[in-house]
């Protein structure tokens, strides 16, 4: 079992190439299945019926699987996928003939907007850090270039010196599956290339990775999500601020601005359109806020 279970995550990352949080999630989900196969007397997870996936669906919303902790629904649609992925996986491994969760339906789970920053909390974000100081001024350049490029923190961490073409004022940006795509940037954020790389970069960087520690490695998403969330608490933020709010604040705020869905979903490197379309349920949910505190027939 060890075994197939071992080439199903192989199989996991050529489908989903460079989600390793899918691959884990994935794998912990068809861990825990076949772990009730064997307490239920079952070895060959393709001899597994209608009735099994069943018992196991119940048993796994009841709790009874998680140490009396009932999963949410999000947990358990995830937890059918992974399973109807599985299952896939033996059908054209010629390990079953049908593949038992295809019936199995997920619950529907609405999705939470997203988190933003206004644009005066953003400026007071970047206006926040001291460039005379080496750190803030590193800092300072990762909040900007992430907010500037809507970048993911793995794509952040990952850039070098090589990826940034100031004088085309672009970043060659490599994201999930290392889909490869060209971010332009306003050409104002070469002064603060210019000054990190002067100030900071030359006196640290060991190779091609553009942020870096003082020891002279790549700086980690960690001590990015870290340095932002110490920033965000520094000048007063309501909330935690983490690497994916800037992303999110990117996108709405070019959809405020008059930018298409089809342009921020190119940014955002998305691949289906309807994964960018959620920030236009965000743009549409504040323009409503305004209208109910503004106006007059509101009151």
């Amino acid at each position: 079992m060890n075994e197939l279970l071992e080439r199903f995550e192989a199989y996991l990352r050529q489908q989903h190439s460079g989600s390793e949080n899918t691959v884990a999630a994935y794998g912990k989900d068809v861990r825990r299945f076949c772990a009730y196969l064997q307490e239920e007397g079952i070895s060959d997870p393709g001899q597994v019926g209608k009735e099994t996936v069943l018992k196991y669906s119940a048993a796994l919303r009841s709790g009874s699987l998680t140490d009396g902790k009932k999963i949410s629904n999000a947990t358990y649609s995830r937890s059918l996928s992974a399973l109807r992925t599985f299952y896939r996986y033996l059908c054209e491994q010629g390990r079953c003939e049908n593949n038992p969760f295809t019936l199995m339906k997920g619950i529907h789970v609405e999705k939470h907007l997203p988190d933003v920053l206004t644009f005066d909390q953003v400026e007071r974000l970047l206006s926040s850090f001291d460039l005379e100081d080496k750190r803030q001024l590193r800092s300072r350049t990762i909040t900007e270039t992430i907010y500037a490029c809507g970048l993911r923190i793995s794509e952040c961490c990952s850039l070098k010196l090589a990826d940034i073409d100031k004088r085309e004022c672009t970043i060659r940006v490599f994201g999930k599956g290392s889909k490869e795509r060209i971010m332009p940037y306003y050409p104002g954020l070469n002064d603060l290339f210019d000054l990190y790389e002067q100030e900071y970069r030359s006196l640290y960087a060991k190779n091609d990775d553009y942020f870096v520690s003082e020891r002279g490695s790549a700086l980690t998403p960690r001590s990015v999500q870290l340095m932002l969330k110490e920033s965000g608490e520094r000048i007063g933020l309501p909330f935690s601020l983490h690497p994916h709010m800037l992303r999110h604040s990117f996108a709405t705020h070019l959809l405020d601005n008059g930018a298409d869905l089809k342009t921020v979903q190119e940014l955002l490197g998305h691949a289906k359109l309807s994964t960018t379309q959620i920030y236009t349920h965000l743009t549409y949910d504040r323009l409503a806020k305004a209208i109910l505190a503004a106006h007059p027939h509101s009151k």
